[in-house]
């Protein structure tokens, strides 16, 4: 069973970057675990949906010869991790080649640029992908209805979850095994 409080993909995925994954930041913070996951799972995205994701080349313009040697560095080590799954090298271009795929960019004191690759998707249209899997797997999906409190066993230990019908006004109570609670940012 799945069950979203408005319509599929409304929440989340509409006020998204469109970014697979922008690992690319948590890369400056350090964390290379979590880039390494996030270049894992932007790989298997376009390898399992290419009619959904597309390789995006992302232009960083250095205004420092510094920067352009920090970020040079910093997405070569982007591109090694992630490993089989690359989806293009990134490279240090010219001032003259930035100016050339970015002509409204401002020009002052510019030096160079990053070129690197990211992923993006379309993430309503997976939404929508994944709830189809769902019923082709013979799981229900129901839009409109919202999860107000979890069930919860003489172990304490969550076991169903109590769901507001929102079009009907209906509560029901719905026993599962397993509960995900895949709330994004608005999980509690």
């Amino acid at each position: 069973l799945l069950v979203e409080q408005e319509g599929f993909a409304k929440g989340t995925s509409s006020r998204s970057t469109k970014l697979v994954h922008d690992g690319v930041r948590y890369l400056a913070q350090g964390n290379i675990s979590l880039v390494r996951e996030a270049l894992k799972e932007r790989g298997l995205l376009l390898q399992n949906a290419p009619h959904l994701t597309k390789n995006e080349s992302i232009i960083i313009p250095c205004y420092s010869r510094m920067r352009g040697i920090f970020y040079g560095i910093g997405l070569k080590l982007y591109d090694w991790l992630s490993g089989k799954l690359s989806i293009g090298r990134s490279k240090v271009i010219s001032k003259k080649e930035v100016i050339k795929r970015l002509p409204v960019i401002n020009q002052f004191s510019l030096k160079c640029g990053v070129l690197y690759h990211d992923g993006t998707f379309d993430d309503a249209r997976l939404a929508i992908n994944l709830a189809q899997t769902c019923v082709e797997h013979n799981g229900v999906t129901l839009n409109y209805c919202k999860v107000i409190s979890l069930i919860k066993n003489e172990n304490n230990t969550i076991c169903g979850a109590k769901i507001l019908d929102k079009e009907a006004n209906k509560e029901y109570s719905v026993k599962a095994k397993v509960v995900i609670n895949a709330t994004g940012v608005f999980a509690d």
